[in-house]
């Protein structure tokens, strides 16, 4: 008997399905990046991805503090992180999921790291010692500014002159993840491995060859919405239709703002031509005035009155006019 011929097949690492019917979690939703990241069992993948992001960092133990700020005013207790942890030097990490732009986000990010900051206050004599406080911020947009096309924005306290670090326990982070392109190929640093994952785990259809290391064997296990108990699929569902929403919206908001400013160009090229075809007509009268005046025997001074020019200007237009 002949063997059947071996059809070829042609397989990728992303789906082409509704997102309804993802493989994997969205880590873009609340439920999905406190799944991946959010409790003691994935507290692993938060280590993995902390020291790969943040320079010089070689964190060997987390543990997780109340998201809610203990503040001592109304205002303060409003504060709530996504996450906050403390590694075992004391040091302190606030890491923040942002989906949509929002104004003022600069300084809500350095306004949420004064908590960890002032926390670390003592009664009685203390000599003001603090451990490093770094807030890393996931975005899902970028910032208008001369930061727009980069992936990492990393900001510590500078002295304005020497341009050197001024103060080096106070650390931003933020990930513009929008400029993140990289495909699986193209991935070569631990880096490079986990913003590949946050940006594009809800698209795969399978873990890629690219990321075979236990950490993310593990991530790939806890994403796969199949899993989940059915109290976490409800919970992902309203999770994932608040961002969808939210998306929704703002892609709205963006096309409705580049059809308005089409308008207003257009609206303001009418009335800029409005304005120097009127500038024109006028100036076709003065020059009218000046001719005929001129011709009249009124001196320059009179016609730079008439015609509110100024002397030099009624000279160099009867010039033009071959008079003068």
């Amino acid at each position: 008997m002949k063997k059947k011929a071996k059809t070829e097949k042609t397989s990728s690492v992303f789906q082409e399905i509704a997102p309804q019917q993802e493989r994997y979690v969205n880590p873009f939703t609340d439920f999905g990046f406190k799944k991946l990241f959010g409790s003691d069992i994935s507290k692993d993948l938060l280590i993995s991805f902390l020291n790969e992001i943040l320079p010089d960092q070689k964190i060997a133990t987390l543990t997780y503090k109340k998201t809610e700020n203990l503040g001592a005013t109304d205002l303060d207790r409003k504060v709530i992180y996504d996450l906050y942890c403390e590694n075992g030097k004391g040091e302190k990490f606030i890491v923040e999921l942002q989906k949509a732009k929002q104004s003022f986000f600069k300084d809500r990010t350095l306004f949420y790291a004064t908590f960890p900051i002032q926390e670390q206050g003592q009664k009685g004599d203390w000599d003001y010692q603090l451990k490093a406080v770094y807030t890393v911020a996931i975005l899902d947009f970028c910032f208008e500014d001369e930061h727009k096309k980069d992936v990492k924005v990393t900001v510590k306290l500078m002295e304005s002159e020497k341009k050197t670090v001024f103060y080096d326990k106070l650390t931003f982070l933020y990930l513009q993840m929008p400029n993140f392109n990289k495909k699986e190929e193209e991935l070569v640093s631990m880096e490079d491995k986990w913003l590949f994952v946050l940006k594009n785990l809800n698209k795969l259809a399978e873990r890629p060859a690219k990321l075979q290391e236990k950490v993310f064997e593990k991530i790939f296990k806890l994403a796969e919405v199949a899993k989940f108990t059915s109290e976490e699929r409800t919970a992902y569902n309203d999770s994932l239709k608040y961002y969808r929403d939210l998306k929704n919206s703002l892609d709205t908001s963006f096309e409705e703002g580049k059809i308005e400013g089409k308008i207003e160009g257009i609206a303001a090229g009418i009335a800029e031509g409005e304005q120097i075809g009127l500038e024109k007509g006028i100036m076709k009268e003065k020059i009218e005035v000046i001719k005929n005046g001129y011709e009249n025997g009124l001196p320059v001074e009179v016609l730079a009155k008439l015609t509110n020019l100024t002397e030099v200007q009624v000279i160099q237009i009867l010039k033009e006019l071959g008079l003068k």
